[in-house]
């Protein structure tokens, strides 16, 4: 098998192509909408940081979060898209995987990707193509997939 998987994610959605290889051009497998990627983290979470007293004195000050709520929502989201390419690693369905997102969004990718699956990528390209059309998506991958 000689198919190749291409990932074209953002925050607000991924879409799965598929390659079977030179001269065979690309075909949508999979649409994945994520509207809450869109949403602004006051949309999220409207509560504020909690407060804290410092244990010697009357100091005060707000208690951060380690990431902000659309930071949170873009790693689930990661996460998620990890999960399906697992499994369609897992039923043979790909022998090769191209990573299409924009640099903060594709170190997220990275890191929810399972270790077998994350040993198949073979290009990462670091661009979001979230608003380009289906069939301008391969004018845009460069040499990372040989269509």
């Amino acid at each position: 098998m000689s198919n190749t998987w291409i990932l074209v994610a953002h925050r607000a959605g991924a879409r799965i192509f598929e390659n079977t290889g030179p001269g065979q051009g690309l075909r949508l497998l999979e649409n994945i909408p994520n509207p809450e990627g869109k949403l602004k983290n006051i949309d999220i979470n409207s509560d504020k940081p909690g407060r804290a007293f410092d244990n010697f004195g009357g100091a005060r000050h707000s208690m951060s979060k380690e990431h902000e709520p659309k930071e949170q929502q873009a790693i689930r989201f990661a996460k998620q898209l990890g999960e399906t390419l697992d499994k369609g690693r897992t039923s043979n369905q790909f022998s090769k995987l191209v990573l299409v997102a924009e640099p903060r969004f594709l170190g997220e990718l990275r890191a929810a990707l399972p270790s077998h699956t994350a040993s198949l990528v073979s290009a990462t390209v670091d661009k979001d193509l979230g608003g380009i059309s289906d069939r301008d998506v391969p004018g845009h991958l460069g040499e990372a997939v040989q269509l």
